[in-house]
């Protein structure tokens, strides 16, 4: 499970980095992979959880600084759609 969890870390870091070199409508793209990575990382902390692998102020802690991270790439997902006309 704790592999898995990484893979997925490992994974969200790698597109919110390549993000910041591409262009906005390609951009757009890239951060709604990030942010589909971060959905599996909160999936697999709540099965990891509810198998009390993770202590409950540990999976507090980081359920919520996942969510605030949430916030910050659905914010910058959504200033750039405002920005950039569909196609």
């Amino acid at each position: 499970m704790g592999g898995k969890i990484e893979d997925y870390f490992l994974g969200l870091l790698e597109n919110i980095f390549i993000s910041i070199y591409l262009p906005p409508e390609i951009k757009i793209s890239r951060l709604i992979i990030a942010i589909s990575k971060l959905d599996g990382i909160k999936f697999f902390l709540q099965i990891a959880w509810e198998n009390k692998c993770i202590p409950n102020e540990k999976y507090s802690m980081l359920s919520e600084n996942l969510e605030e991270i949430g916030r910050m790439l659905g914010g910058w997902k959504k200033g750039l759609e405002k920005k950039t006309p569909p196609h």
